[in-house]
């Protein structure tokens, strides 16, 4: 999931009006998982898509549960969401976005998860950390996010370049050598400025051993280990190996597709991207876990996740639902669906998932993956190092400066 743009005025002051007002739900039984009802649920971007569906799958052994999905759009979701928590008309199930969680939970309108019907141990570590927040888990994981390698073969072998880089340093050498010995205009692509870079520089932050938040949520972006990801994160656009600016929605595809761009980190979307729109592509390209710092192979941590609104009155049957959702068989069925990665590690042991030796990397990768510790003002939170990231590549600071900055700040979310 990307983030969608910081908090506005109008959502501040509904999300303030609801810190007062929100007292952590109905407090009553409600309805039984068996009477009949309508379950309402709220799904974002092509997964609000996909999940009615499923939802009418469900009807089919659930007679006396109607599900109604709403789509809702990633550009309009936090500021839909916000309004309706406002206003106590959340849907019974909704679907949190990585960096929503903590801001939500803090609101009161999310109903606890029970640790008795939803194993941890079941999940991805990363991802169930992603639906927790001081100290109680509020969300499931229902399908997650990670960053890989992807690469010209062919490039490759023009540039000389015998395998995927295994370290961060093979990685910048392998760039310089498409460019140079390949011809390629670019040595690959990373994102230089505007939201949501931090999504771009994490894999190097992780593996140098650094973070935004620690454990009890305090800022440490200007830690040593930070510095140095970001200084070397900055020397690709320093040596003219990334392209500087880029235009809004720029699709890398097109530019893998014809060679100016040969390697880039993304998501597992892309391969039925390049698989669907470049067909010419076939036999030309791979995928590869991400190369390692100092810390290893540490690449991001996203995804969505499933919750119950603490007003709703249909716990029980909501609950039933995102069961079948996140169980290992509904899982299965939701990446035949969707190419979304399952959260529940089980759903990898067996089809295609378990056989494949390209789904075998993005298992790999969601294993050792990380996620910064769910906060109330995450999406702020991370703007402050989307600057410090845009003025590095920018060349107007050193990464030293901008992270103390961007610490100085972040420390004022924090307290």
């Amino acid at each position: 999931m990307n983030r969608v743009a910081a908090i506005g005025s109008i959502t501040l002051t509904l999300a303030s009006a609801l810190t007062l007002t929100a007292c952590g739900g109905s407090g009553g039984a409600g309805v039984a998982a068996n009477a009949k009802q309508t379950l309402t649920v709220w799904a974002m971007g092509t997964e609000g898509e996909k999940l009615g569906d499923v939802a009418k799958e469900y009807e089919k052994t659930h007679s006396n549960i109607d599900v109604k999905v709403t789509p809702v759009g990633w550009d309009v979701a936090h500021q839909k969401l916000v309004a309706a928590a406002a206003a106590g008309k959340l849907p019974d199930v909704v679907q949190m976005g990585s960096s929503y969680l903590g801001e939500f939970a803090d609101m009161g309108v999310l109903e606890p998860v029970d640790t008795k019907t939803f194993h941890q141990g079941d999940f991805f570590p990363a991802a169930w950390q992603q639906g927790s927040y001081d100290g109680k888990t509020y969300s499931v994981p229902w399908y997650v996010d990670t960053r890989v390698l992807y690469y010209r073969t062919d490039l490759a072998k023009k540039a000389g370049i015998k395998a995927a880089p295994t370290t961060m340093a093979e990685l910048q050498q392998d760039a310089e050598a498409y460019q140079s010995k390949a011809h390629t205009k670019w040595g690959m692509d990373l994102k230089p400025s505007g939201l949501d870079t931090v999504q771009s520089f994490y894999p190097f932050l992780y593996s140098d051993g650094g973070g935004i938040l620690n454990a009890q949520g305090k800022p440490v972006i200007d830690s040593p280990q930070a510095v140095k990801a970001l200084d070397y994160y900055g020397s690709f656009f320093k040596k003219g190996l990334i392209a500087k600016s880029e235009q809004p929605g720029y699709d890398v595809t097109k530019d893998f597709n014809t060679g100016n761009v040969p390697m880039f980190l993304g998501g597992p979307w892309m391969t039925g991207l390049i698989a669907d729109n470049y067909p010419g592509l076939k036999g030309k390209w791979a995928v590869a876990p991400l190369p390692a710092g100092d810390k290893g192979s540490v690449s991001m941590a996203g995804g969505s996740s499933l919750a119950v609104s603490a007003d709703s009155t249909h716990k029980a049957a909501a609950s039933k639902f995102i069961q079948y959702l996140t169980g290992a068989k509904g899982q299965a069925d939701w990446f035949k669906r969707t190419a979304d990665l399952p959260a529940n590690r089980a759903a990898w042991d067996s089809g295609t998932l378990a056989t494949d030796a390209e789904m075998k990397i993005w298992r790999k990768q969601m294993e050792t993956a990380r996620t910064e510790p769910s906060a109330a003002k995450l999406t702020e939170i991370t703007s402050k190092v989307d600057a410090a990231i845009g003025a590095v590549t920018q060349g107007s600071a050193d990464a030293k400066t901008a992270l103390t900055q961007a610490q100085n700040q972040i420390a004022g979310l924090t307290k």
